[in-house]
């Protein structure tokens, strides 16, 4: 009997971003539960489709553009989550390249805040 494996439970485009983060050495769980308010203040439970473990960032795979993602963004800010998008379906050069320039604009944001906090100990 076969074991079931986590990439049988993703989608294609699931799939080819995970493919992408073990190429860039990043750990990763699957659709990690999140607890978040939603507009009218219920509680909900979501499960991003990634969780980079060492960045403490999600990631949302959008693989259709007839889905509208952005309620998901609303609420994922307003909950205070750092969640990145990727619209896999507009090919893999735009999405990784998206990725990338995030990844870069976080840590640079993430160092800048850390330095402040640094400096305002010395």
């Amino acid at each position: 009997m076969k074991r079931e494996s986590i990439y049988d439970r993703m989608t294609n485009a699931e799939r080819e971003v995970a493919k992408v983060l073990k190429e860039l050495r990043i750990q990763w769980s699957f659709e990690q539960p999140v607890f978040v308010w939603d507009e009218n203040e219920r509680p909900r439970v979501w499960a991003p489709d990634f969780y980079m473990t060492q960045f403490g960032i999600y990631i949302e795979v959008c693989g259709s553009k007839d889905f509208d993602y952005e309620y998901r963004k609303r609420i994922y800010i307003k909950n205070r989550y750092s969640v990145i998008f990727l619209h896999v379906f507009k090919g893999k050069e735009q999405w990784e390249c998206h990725f990338k320039r995030y990844l870069h604009y976080f840590f640079k944001r993430r160092s800048q805040a850390f330095s402040g906090i640094v400096h305002n100990q010395v």
